[in-house]
């Protein structure tokens, strides 16, 4: 069993409590009122650093030192020093209850470079439930030299993603199925960089497309009218280097919404792309609602998108779209010390 940090080593990790003081103010309003048998307030914490100052100098060399813990019984916080990390990092289905956090996105870096396979690609593949990542580039550096580079598949449910960055080039962010939330992230591609089948709710996000022409941001998949999957696009910015659509069906019933989000010149005038499949365009659901900037003129776009009125757009404007109110958590206000640590700590 760990012991609770004392005053003694209260200084070494200062950094990582002010960050998770930030970060419990702005998702205060996330509190999670699970029925889970975890002590969400309370975590195991596991260093990783490349100096060998921490517990464990890769981060997969951190996951494995993780038992199974599907009895949901335990969290686990690992805490990345800064540092670029190359290597791929897999969160396997029988270790839910994981965060894995850096100090900030800019100095802390998860990176490799692979390509073509959209499953075996992903710098980050994350099967697990209640996984959160915070503060973390995750970045597949196959930029542009492969069919498809993935730097993140989130293959569970109920996973959030806070001030992240997310960069590859095409399929960056496999968002492959569950409920999901990012908030405050940065994601980059070119094609189709945004895809799967996945609920998931993007608040205040910075959408940043490479497409040369006329690439595709989003790609979402949805098989029919009664799936509840789909993206929505909260308070999001849109920029880019080239025209770009918002999206193209990667499934007859694909659901995408932007709400009060910001489109540059970047965004096509059509807006969206049926992919070479007119027939698509009658089951697609493609809406907007009370988007600005210069991209944002609805003149030009196609009839078979939407301008949401309040009422539709009502259901992709909260939590509830992903049932967050149940199971978004905020950051753990208590820590014990990993067990390797106590003498390290002494």
């Amino acid at each position: 069993m760990g012991l609770y940090i004392t005053n003694s080593i209260a200084t070494y990790y200062q950094t990582i409590i002010i960050n998770i003081f930030i970060l419990s103010l702005i998702t205060s309003s996330s509190m999670a009122s699970s029925s889970s048998s975890v002590d969400l307030s309370s975590a195991i914490l596991i260093r990783v650093d490349q100096s060998g100052k921490g517990d464990f100098n890769k981060i997969q060399e951190a996951i494995e030192s993780i038992p199974p813990n599907l009895n949901n019984s335990q969290l686990y916080f690992i805490w990345v020093k800064p540092g670029v990390y190359r290597e791929k990092v897999i969160i396997p289905a029988d270790k839910p209850y994981i965060t894995l956090s850096g100090t900030k996105a800019s100095n802390t870096v998860l990176t490799c470079s692979d390509g073509e396979d959209i499953l075996e690609s992903p710098t980050l593949t994350v099967f697990a439930s209640d996984f959160v990542c915070r503060f973390l580039t995750i970045q597949q550096n196959k930029f542009g030299t492969a069919g498809k580079a993935v730097a993140l598949r989130v293959a569970a449910d109920n996973a959030a993603f806070y001030g992240c960055v997310i960069t590859s080039y095409q399929d960056t962010l496999l968002d492959d199925n569950g409920n999901h939330y990012f908030k405050r992230c940065y994601i980059e591609g070119a094609t189709d960089f945004i895809c799967g089948s996945a609920s998931s709710l993007y608040e205040k996000c910075h959408i940043h497309s490479l497409s040369l022409n006329n690439g595709s941001i989003t790609a979402q998949m949805r098989s029919s009218a009664t799936e509840k999957s789909g993206f929505s696009f909260l308070g999001c910015k849109v920029t880019g280097t080239s025209s770009s659509f918002l999206g193209r069906p990667w499934g007859a019933y694909s659901r995408v919404v932007f709400a009060y989000s910001f489109f540059s010149d970047v965004v096509a005038p059509q807006g969206w792309n049926e992919w070479g499949d007119s027939s698509k365009n009658n089951t697609v659901y493609y809406g907007e609602y009370k988007c600005y900037g210069p991209g944002a003129d609805r003149k030009q776009r196609v009839r078979w998108s939407k301008q949401l009125s309040d009422e539709e757009a009502t259901v992709f404007m909260s939590k509830d779209f992903i049932g967050g109110k149940d199971w978004l958590r905020p950051a753990p206000s208590h820590f014990r010390l990993f067990p390797n640590q106590t003498q390290k700590s002494d």
